[in-house]
């Protein structure tokens, strides 16, 4: 997959997974940064379950991107969340 698909499907997965955790976007910049990271958690994890990572500009590629940008955010409020 090219580095401009990979941003795209970052962004992608990044402002689904951001909208879905906290009900708003963590802002551009840092929904493709946790978006192209949680492809490639994403990719990784179905991989090691046996299914198939990302596997190109898919719809089958956004659910694993969105599914890993969902557990990276998860873990990131829980290191960088506001606390009270």
């Amino acid at each position: 997959m090219g580095f401009i698909a990979w941003i795209v499907l970052g962004l992608v997965a990044g402002f689904i997974g951001s909208k879905i955790v906290n009900k708003r976007g963590e802002g551009l910049f840092l929904d493709i940064i946790l978006g192209v990271i949680g492809a490639v958690v994403g990719g990784w994890l179905f991989s090691f379950f046996g299914a198939h990572g990302v596997t190109g500009l898919n719809i089958y590629s956004l659910v694993v991107a969105v599914v890993g940008a969902v557990i990276v955010l998860l873990i990131y409020h829980a290191l960088f969340g506001k606390k009270g």
